[in-house]
């Protein structure tokens, strides 16, 4: 019996609507799993960055190393190389939070007994986006003032002809393009990840528990090993969607702060 009759038989695989998981009320106004989650971070992300700050030593123990090689990894491959030693220190807070902030919350989807990605929820995604778009338009406003700012969006060198053109869809860039790809870069992933995991590890367990012969319970061993690759893999994407989210952040700072576009 193959894992396709068995699915027609009876498995039911995760959906969509299983990530929404309410706590407290239902509807608009209930109290979500990814609430608790994000705030369960925001409480352990506090805690150690206060517990690192209050136990400095000339020696560092684990705690200051491991706290040291975050700030550091955000400060010196990040803030320094993509805003420049000049400019780097007003965005470095800004970059160390929201780097914390999404690798505890992604990590999460793996770690017990958590194991749910808070950004596999888009509206979390959205929020760190717009924080994003926010600061990155602001810091060009402030510094070459509203029209200075909307005219430098014009790459220099284009002839007259195209020129409408070309704003239209610099516009489109910078106000659609940038925060619709950074934070559904992040959402999806997230949420793909984690539903590749559950399509594994739920299907391993149904073939174990209701395979109806000896070759499919084995068969389901197969499942459960991808579910640990993928584990591992996902351990890997869920920091490199960090990594990325604050790399992009600085790249969109930086060209707000350039003279030129």
């Amino acid at each position: 019996m193959s894992p396709l009759v068995l699915a027609a038989e009876g498995f039911n695989p995760p959906t969509p609507g299983d990530f929404w998981q309410p706590l407290i009320g239902d509807g608009a106004f209930a109290v979500t799993r990814s609430m608790f989650v994000i705030a369960i971070s925001v409480v352990l992300i506090a805690w150690f960055m206060t517990a690192v700050a209050r136990r400095m030593a000339v020696v560092p123990g684990k705690l200051q190393f491991a706290g040291e090689g975050v700030y550091n990894f955000v400060r010196n491959s990040v803030a320094i190389d993509i805003l420049g030693s000049r400019n780097f220190r007003p965005f470095l807070p800004l970059l160390l939070t929201q780097f914390l902030l999404i690798l505890v919350n992604n990590w999460f989807g793996v770690l017990p007994p958590i194991q749910f990605p808070t950004f596999s929820r888009i509206g979390f995604a959205i929020a760190v986006t717009l924080v994003t778009f926010v600061v990155y338009h602001a810091v060009g406003i402030r510094r070459k003032g509203l029209g200075g700012y909307f005219k430098g969006l014009m790459p220099p060198g284009i002839p007259g002809w195209i020129s409408p053109f070309v704003y239209v869809l610099e516009l489109m860039t910078f106000f659609i393009t940038r925060p619709l790809t950074l934070g559904m870069r992040l959402f999806a992933n997230m949420f793909a990840g984690h539903m590749l995991l559950l399509v594994f590890i739920l299907g391993g367990e149904y073939m174990l528990l209701h395979g109806g012969n000896l070759f499919v319970n084995l068969s389901s061993v197969a499942a459960f090993v991808m579910a640990i690759v993928m584990t591992f893999f996902e351990l890997l994407v869920q920091f490199l969607q960090a990594y990325v989210f604050v790399l992009l952040t600085a790249l969109y700072i930086a060209g707000s702060l350039a003279d030129e576009h």
